[in-house]
């Protein structure tokens, strides 16, 4: 039955165009919308929102399985596999029931298995597939679920499908990155504090009486790490004491709003690292703004999943503050162009694809050439943090050993002038 909408959209010109047209659904809206060049912000029914971004649905079967979702969960790259053979099976003509059944029964992980069991379960008893994987979090991500939706309602689950396991895929591949980067500086701070600490509580004290058996008087870098060693031997407790404090204090302050905005302020400032951690987050919105856009989720929704899942709460004041400039009309681009965070380079384009209509190809382009940053980044940073870090261990190892042996020099030198 055909049905009166609402809508809110942009011309090529980046002008908003309001106006109300008769259709049979949402779907039918967007498709006419896109054959008039604009680009759709907002769609709603007369009567009110159509709830296209979720978080209503789900009904009574959600409230049943409240307590049982949380124990779906997935092993790490398991949800991708899914997603990418999901598609393909749907690609081949495989209902849909059917293709989720062969999944559930071959799944590796208990909980992953028990999850898909249970999306299986309620698409039986008639639920869209969104619905039925709203309420499994721990598995299928805001991101995951609002593009399901998208697909649902345009008709192109297979495609949609297919540009959530590149999403999810360049995804992995982004966070290995990461982790590659990171694990070899912790792995190597770890041991020089763990190889010091061993020297200056087990082996330097044991110095002691040999010092003072020399009769010299000792060296001030020999004074000064012996100190050092004493004051961590009988005092271990509350350096260790101290630091798993200031550890825990600062996890519980960045949970806190602003804590944590000052803590991913502070993480892009970072020296070394910050540029790093900077390209990430700027792929990150841009490949994930650019999936939602080309899987035909109005820009309003999109952007507020963005800001969810961006990662970083800085990106995300951004991003909140460029929906609302588009929600009251205004350019996309112009928050963007007012922030530190977004290089002129990613803000030109932006505005290109918006006065072009190209937005999410544009957006595509900036994920690759972030991508390809990080991983020449990732590679940098190898290189360069390996001889840093030989370099403190030189440094605080010959430091601890050199005033062991000054105070032996020092006496080889009172003998000889003897």
């Amino acid at each position: 039955m055909a049905t009166k909408f609402k809508f809110e959209a942009k011309d090529i010109s980046g002008k908003v165009v309001k106006g109300a047209v008769t259709a049979d659904s949402q779907a039918d809206v967007v498709a006419d919308l896109r054959r008039r060049n604009l680009t759709p912000v907002d769609i709603s029914k007369a009567g009110g929102l159509l709830g296209f971004f979720g978080g209503g649905g789900g009904g009574g079967a959600g409230g049943k399985r409240r307590g049982t979702a949380k124990r779906a969960s997935a092993k790490k790259g398991e949800l991708e596999v899914f997603t990418r053979q999901l598609s393909t099976m749907l690609s081949a003509g495989i209902p849909m029931l059917e293709a989720l059944e062969i999944l559930a029964d071959q799944a590796e992980s208990p909980g992953f298995h028990f999850c898909l069991n249970k999306v299986v379960e309620d698409i039986r008893s008639g639920s869209d597939l969104s619905k039925a994987m709203e309420p499994h979090k721990k598995v299928f991500s805001h991101i995951y679920v609002s593009m399901i939706r998208a697909g649902e309602v345009s008709g192109q689950i297979d495609i949609i499908l297919t540009r959530l396991a590149e999403y999810l895929e360049a995804s992995a591949h982004l966070r290995s990155e990461i982790k590659s980067a990171m694990t070899y500086p912790v792995i190597s701070l770890v041991l020089v504090i763990g190889i010091a600490s061993f020297l200056m509580i087990g082996i330097v004290p044991s110095f002691k009486p040999v010092f003072e058996s020399l009769e010299v008087e000792l060296p001030g870098l020999t004074v000064f790490i012996m100190d050092i060693a004493f004051f961590m031997r009988d005092f271990w407790y509350v350096i260790f004491g101290g630091m798993a404090g200031a550890f825990v204090g600062l996890k519980f302050l960045c949970k806190t709003p602003k804590g944590a905005y000052a803590k991913d302020s502070i993480v892009l400032r970072l020296p070394v690292f910050g540029v790093l951690f900077k390209k990430v987050a700027l792929s990150r919105f841009a490949r994930t703004f650019a999936t939602l856009v080309k899987s035909g989720v109005p820009i309003l929704g999109a952007m507020e999943i963005v800001s969810d899942t961006a990662g970083n709460l800085v990106i995300s004041r951004i991003v909140d503050r460029a929906k609302d400039s588009v929600r009251n009309g205004e350019s996309l681009s112009e928050p963007f162009t007012k922030s530190t965070v977004f290089p002129p380079m990613v803000v030109k384009m932006m505005a290109i694809g918006e006065r072009s209509g190209a937005l999410d190809a544009l957006l595509e382009k900036i994920a690759e050439f972030y991508d390809q940053q990080v991983e020449a980044e990732v590679k940098g940073l190898t290189s360069m943090i390996e001889p840093i870090m030989i370099a403190i261990m030189g440094v605080i190892v010959g430091g601890i050993v050199l005033a062991v042996f000054l105070p032996i020099f020092k006496l080889q030198e009172k003998l000889s002038g003897g």
